[in-house]
């Protein structure tokens, strides 16, 4: 049996999902709980090209992006759950569902996504989360979401 990781760097995760600069939105994985629960850690910078539009002046991490960041979050606990480094996997969101937005998420913040599986297991294509971001234990955005894990891309 193999040793259960509980965290994933940023060399970790790029093994994971496929994202890549400027659309990968979390730096780090912590406290993961099997493919249960994990903390994601965004270290919002002023540098991120989404900033020059939204908005010239006052510049606010658009909500979408948020909620992506916790898709990734959730992308990459079950992906180091199920050890499925290099395996290629996709993910594809299938739904976002009571998405709310408490708190702006602006450059020089911390952001943290708290999600947890709601429905999901090894194995599954389909899965959903609920997801938590906060920034100084303040919350900047609550969601539901549902993925897909596609594997698919391994044939051939």
């Amino acid at each position: 049996m193999t040793e259960q990781l509980l965290s994933a760097d940023i060399d970790l995760i790029q093994r994971i999902i496929p994202h890549r600069y400027p659309f990968l939105l979390v730096d780090k994985v912590v406290d993961i709980d099997g493919y249960q629960s994990g903390r994601g850690i965004k270290n919002v910078t002023m540098n991120e090209p989404h900033f020059q539009g939204h908005f010239p002046g006052k510049p606010i991490m658009p909500g979408v992006t948020i909620v992506e960041a916790m898709a990734q979050t959730a992308a990459v606990m079950v992906g180091t759950a199920l050890d499925m480094a290099d395996k290629n996997m996709l993910v594809y969101f299938m739904a976002i569902d009571k998405a709310k937005f408490r708190r702006m998420v602006v450059p020089g913040d911390v952001l943290e996504m708290n999600v947890t599986t709601t429905r999901g297991k090894p194995g599954g294509k389909v899965w959903k989360f609920a997801g938590v971001a906060t920034v100084e234990g303040e919350m900047a955005c609550e969601c539901e979401f549902t993925a897909m894990m596609d594997l698919s891309a391994n044939a051939g």
